[in-house]
């Protein structure tokens, strides 16, 4: 791959599109394996600016608080607790003003690069309620001045705390700066609270799992604040692994490798698959970075936990660190990148500086109890039941195993998302129009089609296209991701299909009246943890679900990329709808 041009597969263009569906991936997967999904070196370069920028930001907070002087003095103060604090709200300001994960060209996101403060500081756009027919006052899909308000009110009470000086001296702590005031952090919540039972996208967006739990541990004094925090993150890693307890992790590990940047050589790429080209399943190293990743993941930050510092706290927060290094580095294409550099950061300051401090300091055992049960709690029912929980609150974090949609737009329907003004720019598809040739189109399009077979679940996905597009109507539809769709109408999205399945799709129709025929959407659910097999749903935005059904794991595994063939059992089908 070039600096600034992206490397694209080799093939005579003409020839290529007059080849069947599996003949049309075929190649473009055989790219991936090779390539990755041959972005230039420039957007690496620019997320590598975002992590220096986020990284200086957290700084300018902490020296702006009394008591913590000089660039040169880090040593002194880089782990007081009020550090600690300030960069989790700057975290949580980083990732709700939409600088964080899903970020920027990686994630479809060109023109404008992020949503988010231009969608929610503006009234009439699209707001999606997490329980609008069970929550009084928060039913609707339309932003008010009020939803606004709240949001604003959000970032404006975040900094507010972020320029908080320390309220002095804390003995049990070893500060003599103290803590952001629990009166500045209070607010922070509430409106976190009321904003997220409004539109679930903005609770989600400041990543409230892991920086809202992190807020919630504030309002605990002394050394209660601590052993929270390190609780969090313990729930963190180890609801993280337990998704990872499948089939689908492997491939998640192959194709991240694949398209690591750091990892350029294509001898280096071709040793995470089987026998390329031929077999792009998982091969050995890639199956053991898995299973080897997810025992690290859910062993040693017990050890970390356990530990009272040492030569053992040291080792386990080594193999953390690097843990996370290896994440960071393959720039995965979520690009939840500022996270790790956090999750560094709290083994450093929590973990290691902090390591005497443990159970036996706590003083408040029962509102720790109860927010440690809040966040089982979502990791326990997302993993059972993954259509009632986000995958984030969920924890099932770079699990394979994500709720996910494809979207099939005719040029109707198309027309109709810019006419009514949806979105900031344009849908993904008609973006990639804008940049290039309608060849070029077509194969990028079919390269990231061919991305999403790289995953187990997405030879199923493949599959159902002939299930979702009328006979002899293949030309007619435009296939894309729903994540990008969500980025596009709501103004973030970050691999959740939560985001992107039947609520946003009656939030469009209602706006667009799209004919029977002009957008469908292919919807599945992540697999649930007992059970080896994934549902997925078939809706027409006019004449809503035709489909429902299943596949079996046992299916996906065994194929390559471009077999799409696998055992589907349709569970029931409206013939009447589909042909509407």
């Amino acid at each position: 791959m070039g600096f600034l041009k992206p490397n694209m597969p080799h093939i005579d263009i003409a020839e290529w599109q007059t080849r069947s569906r599996p003949d049309r991936i075929k190649p473009m997967a055989q790219h991936i394996a090779e390539n990755g999904m041959g972005n230039p070196d420039v957007f690496t370069l620019l997320y590598v600016v975002k992590i220096g920028l986020y990284i200086l930001g957290g700084l300018l907070f902490a020296l702006s608080t009394t008591g913590i002087d000089r660039w040169g003095d880090i040593e002194t103060w880089w782990s007081e607790p009020i550090v600690f604090q300030k960069v989790v709200l700057w975290s949580l300001l980083f990732e709700v003003l939409g600088l964080g994960c899903g970020f920027g060209p990686l994630t479809g996101k060109i023109a404008p690069p992020m949503g988010s403060p231009l969608y929610w500081l503006r009234p009439g756009t699209i707001r999606l309620a997490p329980w609008p027919n069970r929550i009084p006052l928060t039913g609707g899909d339309s932003r008010s001045i009020f939803d606004v308000a709240l949001y604003a009110g959000l970032l404006g009470t975040t900094v507010f705390a972020l320029l908080s000086d320390g309220t002095g001296p804390i003995a049990q702590l070893d500060t003599s700066v103290g803590v952001i005031p629990t009166g500045k952090i209070v607010p922070i919540l509430a409106l976190l609270a009321v904003l997220g039972l409004r539109d679930k996208v903005i609770f989600l967006a400041t990543r409230g799992e892991v920086y809202g739990s992190l807020t919630v541990t504030f309002l605990f004094a002394g050394p209660n604040m601590i052993v929270a925090a390190k609780l969090v993150m313990l729930a963190i890693w180890i609801g993280a692994a337990t998704s990872k307890l499948n089939r689908h992790f492997p491939f998640v590990v192959a194709t991240m490798m694949a398209n690591n940047p750091l990892a350029r050589a294509k001898w280096m790429k071709r040793k995470f698959f089987r026998r390329f080209p031929d077999d792009l399943r998982p091969g050995f190293i890639a199956r053991f970075l898995a299973h080897f990743g997810t025992v690290i993941e859910m062993g040693v930050p017990l050890v970390l936990f356990f530990s009272d510092g040492g030569t053992l706290t040291y080792l386990a927060a080594f193999v953390m660190i690097v843990f996370h290094l290896v994440i960071l580095t393959s720039i995965p294409l979520g690009v939840p990148l500022e996270w790790n550099v956090f999750m560094l950061f709290g083994i450093g300051t929590l973990f290691v500086d902090k390591a005497a401090i443990g159970w036996t300091d706590v003083t408040q055992p029962w509102p720790i109890a109860a927010l440690l049960a809040v966040i089982v709690a979502g990791i326990v029912i997302g993993n059972i039941a993954p259509p009632k929980v986000s995958f984030l609150p969920g924890m099932r974090y770079y699990a394979g195993n994500w709720d996910t949609s494809q979207w099939f737009f005719t040029e109707a329907a198309s027309q109709k998302l810019a006419d009514h003004r949806i979105g900031l720019g344009l849908v993904q598809h008609k973006q990639i129009e804008k940049l290039s040739s309608p060849e070029g189109t077509q194969a990028s399009l079919s390269l990231g089609h061919a991305f999403r077979g790289m995953y187990a679940h997405g030879r199923g996905l493949l599959t159902l296209w002939d299930h979702v597009i009328p006979p002899g109507r293949d030309a007619d539809y435009t296939v894309i991701d729903g994540e990008p769709v969500a980025g596009y109408a709501v103004g973030w999205s970050f691999g959740d299909g939560h985001l992107h399945n039947e609520q946003l799709i009656d939030a469009l129709q209602r706006r667009c009246h799209f004919e029977p025929q002009e957008l469908r959407v292919l919807i599945l659910d992540g697999q649930p943890i007992h059970r080896q097999r994934h549902e997925y749903r078939i809706v027409d935005a006019a004449a809503g679900e035709f489909e429902r059904g299943t596949f079996e794991v046992a299916d996906l595994v065994d194929r390559q990329p471009w077999e799409l063939d696998v055992p589907v059992t349709v569970l029931r089908r409206d013939a009447s709808r589909s042909r509407m």
